[in-house]
This record gives structure tokens, sequence and C-alpha cells, in this order.
């Protein structure tokens, strides 16, 4: 059996023009206690001197590089040309602390039944450090319902087993925004996982490029999400229901704004969309 010492980890590291924090992130990779098999930057064609740096700084790291396709298809990207047991994601604009990936490791030796584990967070925006609101609270075992009203897990928190992320296809790239919403409700509905209360990371937030900024109305994305969820039958009858009740209530919310900005095509889009799942919702 493996010991935590022996389980090989790919690093994941999507960056879009963010040559200003991608070597803050790698530096925090490359001063792990638990080192990693593999480092792989996916560069998803920037602009501003991203391969510059990783030939000065990181001529030994992993480095590809793509057109502009979004964080899904970079993240995929590099899957792709990894071949540990174990992968973990690192956006280029956090940072892990050193024993982040030794301290989910041993929790694992514990509990070798998970397949993705995740562990608490260090918030900073704008250069300060904030206090998460409640609901951002996290948590392990079955999380499915706390994955429904927004993304759960964070994707620099977690380290799954490359075999699951396999069997979910990936995040999905037709997703501009909320991949990681996706894809934590496809295992959640499914599988418990693994969470290590401990802050094993700082992210930084509250920059212009962040894609909560870049895209207006993220429950957009959610949406999409829940309707593929929903039709893909593979939710127990409790899980469609508390799906189908969020699909309800994020729709409600997109068609009054809708409403408001005068965009009729959009109010009768997710009042199909409600009437279509109103049944799943319990409401007849």
């Amino acid at each position: 059996m493996h010991t935590a010492d022996t389980m090989t980890i790919a690093v994941i590291i999507p960056s879009f023009n963010r040559a200003a924090s991608l070597g803050r992130a790698l530096d925090s990779v490359l001063a792990q206690h638990h080192p990693s098999a593999e480092i792989c930057v996916v560069d998803d064609g920037s602009t501003d001197g991203t391969a510059e740096l990783m030939r000065s700084r990181y001529p030994a790291l992993g480095y590809l590089r793509q057109s502009n396709r979004g964080v899904s298809a970079a993240r995929n990207l590099g899957v792709a040309h990894t071949q540990s047991e174990w992968l973990a994601f690192l956006d280029s604009d956090d940072e892990w602390l050193p024993d982040k990936l030794q301290q989910q490791m041993i929790a694992w030796q514990r509990q070798p039944q998970h397949r993705l584990i995740h562990c608490d967070e260090i918030w900073i925006r704008d250069g300060r450090r904030v206090n998460p609101m409640r609901k951002h609270q996290k948590a392990g075992g079955f999380i499915f319902d706390r994955c429904l009203p927004l993304c759960a897990i964070s994707p620099s928190a977690a380290v799954i087993q490359r075999s699951l992320f396999e069997e979910m296809q990936g995040f999905d790239e037709s997703l501009p925004a909320c991949e990681d919403y996706d894809l934590w409700l496809r295992i959640c509905c499914r599988h418990p996982v693994l969470f290590v209360d401990q802050p094993l990371l700082r992210k930084y937030g509250g920059h212009a490029d962040q894609l909560s900024r870049q895209h207006w109305g993220m429950d957009r994305f959610r949406v999409k999400a829940l309707k593929k969820l929903l039709d893909s039958q593979v939710l127990t009858e409790s899980q469609r229901h508390a799906a189908g009740a969020m699909l309800q209530r994020k729709c409600q919310i997109l068609r009054a704004g809708a409403s408001k900005r005068n965009k009729l095509g959009e109010v009768a889009y997710y009042q199909e969309l409600m009437d279509c799942y109103v049944e799943v919702d319990g409401h007849e």
C-alpha cells in the first residue's frame, strides 16, 4: 500500500497573463514538504512575458502553451500531459503554504477511501486578510447540498485522484466560468470528500482579471451546470429535489434581472427552464 510519502502528485497551474503572480505560485509549489512528481504550467495564450518567465526562472518545469481557450481547457491539457496518480490544481494568483500537500496526503493515509481532498484557506483581498462569510465555510463528507448554492471547494485547495477526474471526464470546457462548481457537483453527488480543517493556502482576490469580475451573472453558468446534472439521471430522488429547487431559485433571480434590463428573450428562457423543472423541485 502507498504511504503518504510515496504518493505521486502532478501539480497543474493554468495561467493567462499572470506573469506577475505566477512566480509566487510556483515558488510555493517548489517549497512543499511533500515534493511534486510533476509540475505543469499551462499558458492559456498569455501575451505578458509568461513564456520568458518560465524560460529564465523555471526552465526545468513543465510548460505548455495553447491558444486562449479558457481555464477548463488549460487544466484538462495539463492533466493529459502528466501521469501521476494524484492531481493538484493551483490557480496562478494563489499560493500554497509549505505543508499543504503533506498534510493532505497524511489525512488521506488515515482515510484512504476518499478520492478528493481539500483544505481550508486564507483569503487575501486587495492586500488585506479578510474573513470569509459563513456561506463559504468548508466541510467534508457528503457535501452535495453545500455545493448547490455556490462553489464549495476551491480548485487551489483540491487534490483529486486521477482515476476519479478521468471518470468525470474533467472540467467542462464549454463553461467560461463556474467550471469548478460544475465538477464538484458531479463528484459530490456520488462521493464523499475529505476535508483537512487547516488553512493551507492563500487565495488572493480583488484584482481585475478574476473570472467573477469578467463575467456578469455567474449564476447563468451555475444554472447550466444544474440543468446538465438534472438531465444526467445520476441523482437520487432527494438530490434531484434539492438540485431542482436550487435551479428554480437561481432562475427566478436571473429572470428578474433580465426583466429589469428588458431582455425579453432571457426572461422567456429562464421561465421555460422553471416550467420544465418544476416537477423536479417538487412543486406541482
